[in-house]
């Protein structure tokens, strides 16, 4: 797979036909076909629905290709800076290392906020689970991490000199594709449904699913929750809801947009939500001059008390 396909496949999703979008990619209109095909291939799914005229992009294929088009301008990103580290070796690149579900939407916005106010810095972002992040963190591969807590979870860390900061608020809400009337496919709200809820959770391996293991027993949801699928990528969860497959517990900022397209419709009230705290963390141990002043510039902006 090469990643360079998927701006074949921007450009068919912008003119929803070949023949044009063969034209922008400067490719005959067989070999974008060719390239379509193999990135079909690669995901295993359907990415253009070809029996519509103009052509329509699949749910799957938006998916993919918003993933994609964050991937590489990321990569884009970073090779600016190697070069311009190249340039400027005194130069110090920040490393924040986030879960993969805060890296999708909320860190580029909130990084973008905090450059505004701060101003700009050298920086990249690695997306991990979040116990590798936290070793990371241990080890001084990273300067910072991002990660969620809630009154349901908090993770635990070993280390007396970790300091945390609440930069951003989210929630975990359930939702699942919006039937053709505009409603839900499925109502955790409707105890008399008289089958089981199918289930699309994090599993046993992702820390973020921790949040909402306390909520679904404290509402004795086991018996109606049937899982039917398991993943640790909300990017893969939200394919699989937006297919109708299930409910799945997602972050807001991550579905948000497509709650008010009506792709997605919310599977419950406000009592199946789980608010979660973005906290930024650090060991003073490991920090410098930049990474300091950027802890102070955020303990100010955001009212903590700074020990002396």
């Amino acid at each position: 797979m090469n990643i360079l396909w998927f701006k074949d496949f921007e450009n068919l999703s912008k003119t929803q036909n070949f023949s044009q979008a063969a034209m922008l990619g400067n490719i005959s209109q067989p070999a974008l076909s060719r390239r379509i095909k193999a990135l079909e291939a690669w995901v295993g799914a359907d990415l253009v629905d070809r029996s519509c005229h103009p052509v329509q992009v699949t749910d799957a294929g938006r998916q993919m290709l918003e993933a994609a088009l964050q991937a590489i301008e990321r990569l884009e990103t970073e090779r600016g800076h190697v070069q311009q580290m190249l340039s400027q070796p005194d130069k110090y690149l920040v490393t924040f290392a986030a879960q993969h579900s805060i890296g999708w939407r909320f860190y580029p916005n909130w990084l973008q906020a905090f450059e505004n106010g701060f101003g700009p810095i050298m920086s990249r972002l690695r997306a991990d689970n979040l116990l590798n992040c936290l070793e990371d963190l241990d080890k001084g591969h990273v300067d910072f991490v991002i990660a969620y807590e809630s009154e349901y979870w908090t993770p635990r860390h070993h280390q007396s000199q970790l300091e945390s900061i609440v930069i951003g608020h989210d929630m975990l809400i359930p939702v699942c594709k919006a039937s053709v009337e505009g409603g839900a496919l499925f109502d955790l709200d409707d105890e008399s449904h008289p089958h089981s809820i199918p289930y699309l959770q994090f599993g046993p391996t992702a820390p973020i699913g921790r949040h909402l293991e306390p909520l679904i027993k404290q509402r004795n949801m086991q018996s109606r929750l049937n899982v039917v699928y398991e993943n640790p990528m909300v990017g893969a969860l939200r394919i699989r809801v937006s297919n109708g497959d299930g409910v799945a517990w997602l972050p807001r900022s991550l579905v948000q947009p497509d709650l008010d397209s009506g792709v997605l419709s919310l599977a419950g009230g406000e009592q199946w939500a789980v608010e979660l705290e973005i906290r930024l963390h650090r060991i003073d141990g490991y920090s410098n001059a930049l990474t300091r002043d950027i802890w102070q510039f955020l303990a100010l902006r955001e009212k903590i008390p700074l020990l002396s």
